[in-house]
């Protein structure tokens, strides 16, 4: 079992900055993806962003790449993501994931409960 805790979110105006952090524990991590995912008001949950821990390789949706970043803490078993200018389109639930299946954007078997993050225009 690998257990998730995201934290970060909050509220921020346009083409501010945020930083995601989630905290995984449980299973060993040197074999896993770690994904971001963002769920909007009436839309189906999305791909964001994702590192191979033992990569580490990066993967970024078209809609955040060279606005958002993915890294992470091996010692501190934590994933970031850094959010930069900031639009009120990214608005959403976002959601760390982590997965030890040979995938980037599908199949996460491991869930966090979601951070809020609001961008007003």
């Amino acid at each position: 079992q690998v257990q998730l805790v995201e934290s970060g979110g909050g509220l921020v105006q346009a083409g501010g900055s945020l930083r995601l952090s989630c905290a995984a524990s449980g299973r060993t991590f040197s074999s896993v993806t770690m994904g971001w995912f963002r769920q909007a008001p009436g839309k189906e949950r999305e791909f964001v962003a994702a590192i191979r821990w033992s990569g580490p390789n990066t993967y970024y949706a078209d809609s955040v790449k060279g606005r958002f970043t993915i890294s992470g803490d091996n010692a501190k078993n934590t994933v970031y993501l850094q959010m930069n200018s900031l639009k009120p389109e990214d608005t959403a639930v976002y959601y760390c994931a982590a997965t030890y299946r040979d995938s980037v954007k599908l199949d996460y078997d491991y869930w966090g409960l979601g951070t809020r993050v609001t961008v007003s225009s």
